[in-house]
């Protein structure tokens, strides 16, 4: 069941996912070479304790870090390590979430480890362009496969693959809710999108093939060929005006 949020909650989620937005564009400042993948988490900790809200990823289903930091290869859930250091050309996927007067908020960046190769600034900006392609789409009417078509199309029209183990999603009250919104399929199908509807829009796209395995750890996502991933989310709210970027600072 699709929850139907009321504006009041609407600006709940909105204050949970400004938190978020501050907090990667103050770790996105940190992001150099010799910094630790460890360091980035403990000062999105920091932060989110400064504004008085609870990292959402520590401790869901025995996730034991704050951020997910997703470096080359790593598509999603990289955990956090003293022994990583960023290196010059590496990019990496940040993706943080607090709850905040018991709503959530969700978002993630990929940002560049100093100077990166050309083919991979233009893998990250297809990314985020491809975010906004599927935003672009959360219009009362709609069909939540709209979405999903939106960002297939355009990510495969530069002749990347889309990743297809993992989805967006609702948010609200949790992290995680209905509905499930892939990447990737067929426009007009699935649920009319209504005004009150909250998502998190989140495309991963490889340079390569669009198959991923999940290491030892059991939940870093890596691409099988090893080529480089990113990935870019926004929570979004329908409107009757439009998408709502509730994650924009």
């Amino acid at each position: 069941m699709i929850t139907l949020r009321s504006q009041r909650e609407i600006e709940k989620i909105r204050k949970a996912s400004l938190i978020v937005a501050e907090v990667l564009l103050k770790l996105k400042e940190h992001v150099l070479p010799g910094v630790t993948t460890f360091e980035l988490n403990q000062i999105s900790e920091d932060l989110a304790r400064k504004h008085k809200a609870r990292p959402a990823f520590k401790g869901y289903q025995g996730y034991p870090f704050a951020l997910c930091t997703s470096v080359n290869e790593e598509v999603v859930h990289g955990m956090p390590s003293r022994k990583r250091h960023l290196q010059e050309g590496d990019i990496i996927s940040i993706d943080f979430g607090v709850v905040f007067d018991n709503y959530f908020g969700d978002s993630a960046i990929t940002v560049p480890v100093g100077r990166i190769s050309e083919e991979a600034q233009l893998l990250c900006t297809a990314t985020e362009e491809s975010l906004h392609a599927g935003i672009s789409q959360v219009v009362v009417g709609n069909r939540l496969s709209d979405i999903s078509h939106a960002i297939q199309s355009y990510v495969e029209s530069r002749g990347y693959s889309v990743v297809r183990e993992f989805v967006g999603h609702g948010i609200g009250q949790h992290l995680h809710e209905s509905p499930q919104i892939p990447n990737y399929g067929p426009p007009g199908r699935g649920v009319k999108l209504k005004a009150g509807m909250v998502f998190a829009i989140e495309p991963m796209i490889n340079l390569g093939r669009p198959e991923v395995e999940i290491l030892k750890d059991k939940w870093t996502a890596v691409t099988v060929d090893r080529k480089i991933s990113a990935h870019f989310e926004h929570t979004v709210a329908v409107t009757d005006n439009g998408p709502d970027i509730l994650s924009h600072l």
